[in-house]
């Protein structure tokens, strides 16, 4: 087998009791992405993130989201596309603040929840996310789903960017994430994610319900912090793919 390097991300910020569960986590991951107030996060989970993220060697990015804090930035909002540039850009830029004074390097933006899936779907909806980091720094990194028609466009506009996949979502057979709302959509079995983990890391895609194989090429694998048993998770994971050769590595800077 041949060896190469992923990058192992989390989405953080995100739980309203602090970030001490965070501060777990960001000793297994390689890269973090950041709620900077839409639908979590504020001005001190910012900082306490931003200082972790520098103590670690964990690249720092942005998790924008629709302003939307009682849906989670779960809910799709039906905004011109203007509004989208403004407040992705004010998300952006407040994380960056922190980041700046505490001496860290804003690298990559990943938008959160429904704004994620919007991009993919939406191409207006990606050049305004686009549009608004590009007005921050060009030289951000930008994630979306592998196999994402956003990353394409993102490329055309002249960003990097990176494909993404899930140790601890399923997928259905279209390539889509299973709905949160359906039940097993998330992979709670810390072998099953990083099982699966290892699987998109190789190049041999995810193992779907009915035993077909879904190919996916991702440049980084993504652990969400509020999935039950995170920690134990995002501790198999590390170990899975450290075990099988690869070299577990930030490429979103």
């Amino acid at each position: 087998m041949n060896r190469r390097q992923i990058d192992l991300n989390a989405d953080l910020g995100e739980d309203p009791a602090g970030t001490e569960g965070d501060a777990l986590l960001l000793a297994l991951v390689t890269s973090a992405n950041v709620a900077c107030g839409g639908h979590a996060g504020d001005a001190a989970s910012m900082r306490a993130l931003a200082r972790l993220c520098l103590a670690h060697g964990v690249a720092l990015g942005a998790h924008p989201s629709y302003p939307d804090r009682d849906g989670f930035g779960r809910r799709e909002l039906s905004l011109p596309t203007s509004e989208v540039e403004s407040f992705v850009f004010e998300q952006l830029a407040a994380l960056a603040a922190v980041a700046r004074e505490e001496g860290v390097t804003l690298a990559h933006v990943k938008p959160h929840g429904a704004l994620y899936h919007a991009c993919s779907r939406e191409a207006e909806v990606a050049t305004a996310v686009g549009r608004a980091a590009r007005a921050l720094d060009p030289r951000l990194r930008l994630v979306a789903q592998a196999g994402s028609p956003a990353l394409t466009l993102w490329r055309s506009m002249g960003f990097k960017v990176a494909a993404e996949a899930f140790a601890d979502r399923r997928y259905e057979p279209d390539g889509h994430l299973r709905t949160r709302l359906v039940a097993g959509a998330l992979i709670e079995s810390r072998e099953r994610a990083a099982e699966q983990a290892l699987r998109i890391a190789q190049g041999r895609g995810a193992l779907l319900d009915d035993g077909s194989v879904l190919p996916l090429a991702a440049d980084t694998l993504c652990l969400h912090g509020d999935t039950p048993h995170a920690l134990e998770i995002a501790r198999a994971v590390r170990a899975a793919l450290e075990a099988a050769g690869l070299r577990v590595a930030a490429q979103l800077s």
